[in-house]
Protein backbone atom coordinates (compact mmCIF):
# COMPACT_ATOMS: atom_id res chain seq x y z
CA UNK A 1 0.00 0.00 0.00
CA UNK A 2 0.91 3.16 -1.01
CA UNK A 3 2.04 6.48 1.11
CA UNK A 4 -0.61 8.73 -1.19
CA UNK A 5 -3.46 5.74 -0.65
CA UNK A 6 -2.80 5.71 3.06
CA UNK A 7 -3.64 9.29 2.85
CA UNK A 8 -6.27 9.66 0.68
CA UNK A 9 -8.30 6.64 2.62
CA UNK A 10 -7.25 8.46 5.98
CA UNK A 11 -8.44 11.85 4.35
CA UNK A 12 -11.81 10.09 3.13
CA UNK A 13 -11.93 8.87 6.77
CA UNK A 14 -12.24 12.26 7.99
CA UNK A 15 -16.08 12.44 6.53
CA UNK A 16 -17.13 8.77 7.68
CA UNK A 17 -17.14 7.62 11.13
CA UNK A 18 -13.98 8.22 13.39
CA UNK A 19 -12.41 6.58 15.92
CA UNK A 20 -14.45 6.78 19.16
CA UNK A 21 -12.58 8.41 22.39
CA UNK A 22 -13.05 5.11 24.37
CA UNK A 23 -10.64 3.61 22.05
CA UNK A 24 -8.00 5.93 22.79
CA UNK A 25 -8.80 5.96 26.38
CA UNK A 26 -7.79 2.30 26.21
CA UNK A 27 -4.36 2.84 25.34
CA UNK A 28 -1.79 3.12 27.00
CA UNK A 29 0.46 4.65 24.67
CA UNK A 30 -0.93 7.81 25.04
CA UNK A 31 -0.46 7.48 28.94
CA UNK A 32 3.39 6.98 28.06
CA UNK A 33 4.35 9.56 26.25
CA UNK A 34 6.55 12.01 27.93
CA UNK A 35 4.90 15.03 29.73
CA UNK A 36 6.19 18.66 29.19
CA UNK A 37 5.76 21.42 31.21
CA UNK A 38 3.70 24.76 29.50
CA UNK A 39 5.87 26.50 27.62
CA UNK A 40 6.83 30.13 28.54
CA UNK A 41 6.08 33.20 26.75
CA UNK A 42 6.07 34.85 24.33
CA UNK A 43 4.32 32.29 22.30
CA UNK A 44 2.69 32.71 19.38
CA UNK A 45 -0.01 30.34 18.46
CA UNK A 46 -1.48 30.00 14.72
CA UNK A 47 -4.59 28.31 13.93
CA UNK A 48 -5.67 27.32 10.15
CA UNK A 49 -9.67 28.46 11.56
CA UNK A 50 -11.00 29.99 14.41
CA UNK A 51 -11.88 27.46 17.39
CA UNK A 52 -8.19 25.14 16.22
CA UNK A 53 -6.08 26.95 18.91
CA UNK A 54 -8.60 26.20 21.58
CA UNK A 55 -9.45 22.95 20.74
CA UNK A 56 -5.78 21.63 20.22
CA UNK A 57 -4.00 24.17 23.20
CA UNK A 58 -6.86 25.94 24.46
CA UNK A 59 -5.87 24.06 28.01
CA UNK A 60 -2.26 24.76 27.83
CA UNK A 61 -3.03 28.44 26.72
CA UNK A 62 -5.29 29.16 29.66
CA UNK A 63 -1.67 27.95 31.87
CA UNK A 64 0.78 30.47 30.10
CA UNK A 65 1.86 33.35 31.62
CA UNK A 66 3.68 35.19 29.23
CA UNK A 67 2.18 36.91 25.99
CA UNK A 68 0.43 35.38 24.21
CA UNK A 69 0.32 36.14 20.22
CA UNK A 70 -2.95 34.20 18.23
CA UNK A 71 -2.71 34.34 14.24
CA UNK A 72 -6.07 32.82 12.46
CA UNK A 73 -5.05 32.26 9.41
CA UNK A 74 -8.76 32.47 7.60
CA UNK A 75 -11.76 33.88 8.96
CA UNK A 76 -13.56 30.11 9.09
CA UNK A 77 -16.04 31.58 6.53
CA UNK A 78 -16.00 28.00 5.00
CA UNK A 79 -17.22 26.20 7.42
CA UNK A 80 -21.25 26.76 6.21
CA UNK A 81 -20.88 26.90 2.39
CA UNK A 82 -24.51 27.51 1.85
CA UNK A 83 -24.67 30.44 4.24
CA UNK A 84 -23.15 34.22 3.63
CA UNK A 85 -19.32 33.88 4.27
CA UNK A 86 -19.09 37.43 5.80
CA UNK A 87 -22.00 36.67 7.97
CA UNK A 88 -20.40 33.42 9.48
CA UNK A 89 -16.93 34.97 9.33
CA UNK A 90 -18.24 37.55 11.90
CA UNK A 91 -19.54 34.83 13.79
CA UNK A 92 -16.96 33.03 14.26
CA UNK A 93 -14.91 36.32 15.05
CA UNK A 94 -17.25 37.15 18.00
CA UNK A 95 -17.11 33.17 19.16
CA UNK A 96 -13.55 33.31 19.25
CA UNK A 97 -13.44 36.34 21.17
CA UNK A 98 -15.61 34.89 24.00
CA UNK A 99 -13.94 31.87 23.72
CA UNK A 100 -10.04 33.78 24.83
CA UNK A 101 -12.64 35.42 27.17
CA UNK A 102 -13.42 31.90 29.00
CA UNK A 103 -9.77 30.54 28.89
CA UNK A 104 -8.18 33.48 30.97
CA UNK A 105 -9.28 37.61 32.07
CA UNK A 106 -6.43 38.31 30.13
CA UNK A 107 -5.57 40.13 27.15
CA UNK A 108 -4.77 38.04 23.65
CA UNK A 109 -2.79 39.84 21.10
CA UNK A 110 -4.53 38.38 17.72
CA UNK A 111 -3.44 38.48 14.26
CA UNK A 112 -6.35 37.73 11.62
CA UNK A 113 -4.70 37.13 8.35
CA UNK A 114 -7.70 36.43 6.29
CA UNK A 115 -6.63 34.23 3.75
CA UNK A 116 -9.67 32.49 2.05
CA UNK A 117 -10.78 29.44 3.84
CA UNK A 118 -10.03 25.69 1.94
CA UNK A 119 -7.08 27.53 0.20
CA UNK A 120 -4.56 28.22 2.45
CA UNK A 121 -1.88 25.37 0.52
CA UNK A 122 -2.22 28.52 -2.34
CA UNK A 123 -0.73 31.03 -0.17
CA UNK A 124 1.66 29.34 1.78
CA UNK A 125 4.27 31.33 0.63
CA UNK A 126 2.53 34.67 2.17
CA UNK A 127 1.69 32.83 5.12
CA UNK A 128 5.29 31.85 5.47
CA UNK A 129 6.46 35.33 5.44
CA UNK A 130 4.01 36.85 7.70
CA UNK A 131 4.18 34.24 10.01
CA UNK A 132 7.84 35.08 10.09
CA UNK A 133 7.52 38.51 10.60
CA UNK A 134 5.38 38.04 13.69
CA UNK A 135 7.40 35.89 15.46
CA UNK A 136 10.61 38.37 14.81
CA UNK A 137 8.37 41.06 15.88
CA UNK A 138 7.04 39.15 18.96
CA UNK A 139 10.40 37.81 20.29
CA UNK A 140 8.84 34.71 20.30
CA UNK A 141 10.37 31.85 22.24
CA UNK A 142 7.95 29.37 20.69
CA UNK A 143 5.27 29.15 17.62
CA UNK A 144 2.68 26.45 18.42
CA UNK A 145 0.67 25.46 14.73
CA UNK A 146 -2.01 22.67 13.24
CA UNK A 147 -0.09 19.51 12.68
CA UNK A 148 1.36 18.56 9.31
CA UNK A 149 0.12 15.52 9.10
CA UNK A 150 -3.85 16.44 10.07
CA UNK A 151 -4.58 15.89 6.84
CA UNK A 152 -7.39 18.77 6.50
CA UNK A 153 -5.76 20.81 3.77
CA UNK A 154 -5.79 24.20 5.48
CA UNK A 155 -4.52 22.53 8.66
CA UNK A 156 -1.53 21.28 6.97
CA UNK A 157 -0.74 24.09 5.12
CA UNK A 158 -0.90 26.01 8.42
CA UNK A 159 1.15 23.92 9.68
CA UNK A 160 3.92 23.60 7.37
CA UNK A 161 4.26 27.61 6.75
CA UNK A 162 4.70 27.63 10.71
CA UNK A 163 7.47 25.38 10.13
CA UNK A 164 9.03 27.47 7.39
CA UNK A 165 8.89 30.49 9.72
CA UNK A 166 10.25 29.25 12.98
CA UNK A 167 12.71 27.84 10.83
CA UNK A 168 13.85 30.88 9.49
CA UNK A 169 13.55 33.28 12.83
CA UNK A 170 14.88 30.53 14.78
CA UNK A 171 12.53 29.84 16.88
CA UNK A 172 10.88 26.10 18.14
CA UNK A 173 8.20 24.66 16.89
CA UNK A 174 5.26 22.36 18.28
CA UNK A 175 2.11 20.78 16.18
CA UNK A 176 -0.99 20.35 17.66
CA UNK A 177 -3.11 17.73 16.01
CA UNK A 178 -6.85 18.17 15.66
CA UNK A 179 -8.75 16.17 12.90
CA UNK A 180 -6.07 13.24 13.60
CA UNK A 181 -7.74 11.92 16.40
CA UNK A 182 -10.84 11.01 14.37
CA UNK A 183 -9.06 9.17 11.23
CA UNK A 184 -6.31 7.85 13.18
CA UNK A 185 -5.93 4.70 15.60
CA UNK A 186 -4.13 3.70 18.77
CA UNK A 187 -0.31 2.96 17.67
CA UNK A 188 -1.44 4.37 13.75
CA UNK A 189 1.94 3.94 11.79
CA UNK A 190 1.37 7.21 9.91
CA UNK A 191 1.43 9.37 13.24
CA UNK A 192 4.68 9.99 14.57
CA UNK A 193 4.10 9.26 18.49
CA UNK A 194 8.01 8.87 18.66
CA UNK A 195 7.63 13.22 18.76
CA UNK A 196 4.80 13.39 20.79
CA UNK A 197 4.48 14.86 24.21
CA UNK A 198 1.44 15.31 26.97
CA UNK A 199 0.76 18.98 28.43
CA UNK A 200 -1.10 17.70 31.57
CA UNK A 201 -3.83 20.08 32.22
CA UNK A 202 -5.07 20.77 35.77
CA UNK A 203 -8.97 20.60 36.72
CA UNK A 204 -9.08 24.34 36.60
CA UNK A 205 -7.81 24.76 33.16
CA UNK A 206 -9.94 21.81 31.60
CA UNK A 207 -12.84 23.35 33.15
CA UNK A 208 -11.63 26.87 31.06
CA UNK A 209 -11.35 24.67 28.11
CA UNK A 210 -14.47 23.71 27.90
CA UNK A 211 -16.08 26.55 28.99
CA UNK A 212 -14.46 28.22 25.62
CA UNK A 213 -15.47 25.29 23.08
CA UNK A 214 -18.95 26.30 24.47
CA UNK A 215 -18.67 29.50 23.33
CA UNK A 216 -18.14 27.77 19.33
CA UNK A 217 -22.03 27.42 18.58
CA UNK A 218 -21.65 27.68 15.10
CA UNK A 219 -19.33 24.74 15.46
CA UNK A 220 -21.16 23.09 18.32
CA UNK A 221 -24.95 22.76 17.45
CA UNK A 222 -27.60 22.63 14.39
CA UNK A 223 -28.03 26.39 13.27
CA UNK A 224 -29.12 28.43 10.92
CA UNK A 225 -28.64 32.59 10.18
CA UNK A 226 -31.96 34.34 10.32
CA UNK A 227 -31.71 36.50 7.25
CA UNK A 228 -34.01 39.34 8.44
CA UNK A 229 -32.98 39.71 11.79
CA UNK A 230 -29.13 38.96 11.60
CA UNK A 231 -29.38 36.90 14.66
CA UNK A 232 -28.55 33.15 14.99
CA UNK A 233 -31.02 30.75 15.95
CA UNK A 234 -30.75 26.99 15.93
CA UNK A 235 -32.10 24.65 13.73
CA UNK A 236 -35.62 24.58 14.05
CA UNK A 237 -36.27 20.39 13.23
CA UNK A 238 -34.30 17.48 14.52
CA UNK A 239 -31.17 17.59 12.31
CA UNK A 240 -29.26 14.70 10.93
CA UNK A 241 -25.77 14.26 13.04
CA UNK A 242 -23.96 15.39 10.30
CA UNK A 243 -24.81 18.54 10.16
CA UNK A 244 -22.94 19.25 13.17
CA UNK A 245 -19.62 19.81 12.38
CA UNK A 246 -18.27 19.01 15.93
CA UNK A 247 -20.84 16.64 17.77
CA UNK A 248 -19.74 15.48 21.00
CA UNK A 249 -18.23 12.23 19.64
CA UNK A 250 -15.73 14.31 18.04
CA UNK A 251 -15.31 16.95 21.45
CA UNK A 252 -14.54 14.16 23.31
CA UNK A 253 -10.69 13.84 21.38
CA UNK A 254 -10.42 17.93 23.09
CA UNK A 255 -11.78 17.51 26.27
CA UNK A 256 -9.14 14.85 27.58
CA UNK A 257 -6.73 15.99 31.34
CA UNK A 258 -4.31 16.32 28.77
CA UNK A 259 -3.29 17.83 25.44
CA UNK A 260 -0.68 16.42 22.64
CA UNK A 261 1.88 18.38 20.68
CA UNK A 262 4.15 17.12 18.11
CA UNK A 263 8.10 18.56 18.68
Amino acid sequence: MTETFDRETAAAAIEAPGTPEEHWAAWDGLARLPAVPPPSGPVVVVAAHPDDEVLGFGGTMAQLTGAIHLVTVTDGEGSHPHLPAGRIAALRAAELEHALGALAPRAYRTHRLHIPDTDVGAHERRLTRQLATVLRQTGARLCVAPFTGDLHADHEAAGRAAAAAARQTGTPCWHYPIWMWHWASPGDPRVPWSTARRLPLPSWAQARKQAAIHHFTSQITPFNLDTDTGTDTKAKADPAPDTVILPPAELAHHTRPFETVFI
